[in-house]
């Protein structure tokens, strides 16, 4: 089940993750996520949930929170012209996400140091956030 995003202001440049199955349009099972930057370079999109997704009953699942914010983080890079892999996350899972909400969900760089990128991310709803994370990105080298 694909399940689109809504957009928050202008379009991120072409990222080349078709096969993602976060934001791929190639993958069949993609959610195509759609990430768009603020005037800041801050990076957003709207997610909504379903119970596809689930853990526990009507709970979102740890993992794809995790998948999500993590990915926001990463189209954020995208958005500087950074290509990067992810070396450390970490997740804080605040309060219990419902499989039927609407997620907003938003991404930011806190410092770069080339090849080095820390970043952050926070899931929100309603003006309450859900769950945030913190991560370390590697700069990717092309692969042979």
């Amino acid at each position: 089940m694909s399940v689109a995003a809504e957009p928050c202001a202008g379009q991120c440049p072409d990222h080349g993750h078709a096969q993602c199955l976060l934001c791929g349009s190639r993958n069949p099972w993609s959610l195509h996520l759609s990430f768009l930057a603020e005037k800041d370079g801050v990076v957003c999109t709207r997610f909504q949930a379903h119970p596809g997704l689930q853990g526990y009953a009507g709970i979102l699942h740890g993992g794809v929170i995790a998948a999500l914010l993590d990915t926001a983080m990463t189209h954020c890079l995208f958005y500087h012209g950074v290509q990067a892999l992810t070396g450390d996350l970490r997740v804080r899972f605040v309060k219990p996400v419902a499989c039927t909400e609407t997620l907003a969900i938003r991404a930011w760089i806190v410092s770069s140091c080339p090849p080095l990128y820390h970043l952050r991310s926070e899931i929100v709803i309603a003006g309450s956030t859900m769950a945030r994370a913190k991560a370390r990105f590697m700069q990717r080298r092309e692969l042979a």
